[in-house]
């Protein structure tokens, strides 16, 4: 046995002399080259606009996708017009990366749930509140249960770490969205799955989701989809509604 062993050892050493660096680098395919934006907030150059601070002509209301988005658009952001519903964007996404910034009002008054309560559903699957919610909510200094907190995938997955801003200060989100797949039977292929940003900090790191959004009971996939507009919530809180601005999209 020992025989074997020193024989081998030559024939090894002459194996890895044969391989060069070469072997494994790879040219091609070339990566599209995309010109950074010129702050970690601002849009690079492949990415479509959702809100350029002056319209909402991307968004529609989804009581009436015929009918443009009632929210009210001044000073660069727009903010949630109680009563109107929720909006969504016109156009239908699969796999993206998400810029969006929000601000809870200053005023703001309530607490627990009725604080501020707004939703980014990452993928609308139908009328009303269908689809996977990332929450919105001022938890700077208001508490709640911790899958319903700002940052968490709501009624799901509890985030990382709390690191709401104060109420008049701009919040960021920046999402990593993977839309699940289904088989032609319509049964799970692959499950949802977000990375999820708040102020820089990560709060979702590539979690799996159990399926869309559930309000009451245990959230499940049951029905396929593919890509789906992305809603923005009006919760309909008596406090001051929130506002939104500069929100940009990159499908992946």
């Amino acid at each position: 046995m020992k025989r074997l062993i020193l024989f081998a050892l030559p024939f090894l050493s002459l194996q890895a002399m044969a391989q060069k660096p070469e072997d494994t680098e790879f040219y091609k395919p070339v990566p599209p080259k995309v010109t950074p934006g010129k702050t970690f907030s601002d849009a690079p150059s492949d990415a479509f606009i959702l809100f350029d601070g002056k319209n909402l002509d991307q968004w529609v209301s989804v009581k009436d996708k015929s009918k443009p988005a009632a929210w009210t658009v001044a000073d660069g952001a727009f903010t949630v017009k109680k009563g109107t519903g929720n909006i969504e964007t016109k156009k239908s996404f699969l796999n993206y990366q998400l810029h969006l910034e929000w601000k809870i009002p200053a005023n703001i008054t309530g607490k627990g749930q009725a604080r501020g309560n707004s939703g980014l559903f990452l993928a609308s699957t139908g009328g009303g509140d269908d689809g996977y919610e990332l929450q919105i909510l001022d938890n700077y200094n208001n508490d709640t249960y911790v899958n319903g907190q700002a940052g968490s995938i709501y009624k799901q997955i509890i985030p990382l770490a709390t690191v709401n801003k104060k109420p008049g200060e701009w919040q960021t989100y920046d999402v990593v969205w993977t839309a699940p797949t289904f088989n032609t039977d319509g049964s799970l292929k692959s499950p949802a799955r977000v990375t999820v940003f708040f102020n820089g900090v990560l709060v979702q790191n590539n979690i799996t989701l159990e399926g869309p959004t559930q309000y009451i009971g245990k959230a499940s996939y049951k029905k396929p989809h593919g890509a789906c507009p992305i809603k923005l919530q009006d919760h309909g809180d008596p406090s001051e509604p929130i506002s939104f601005r500069n929100i940009w999209i990159r499908e992946l």
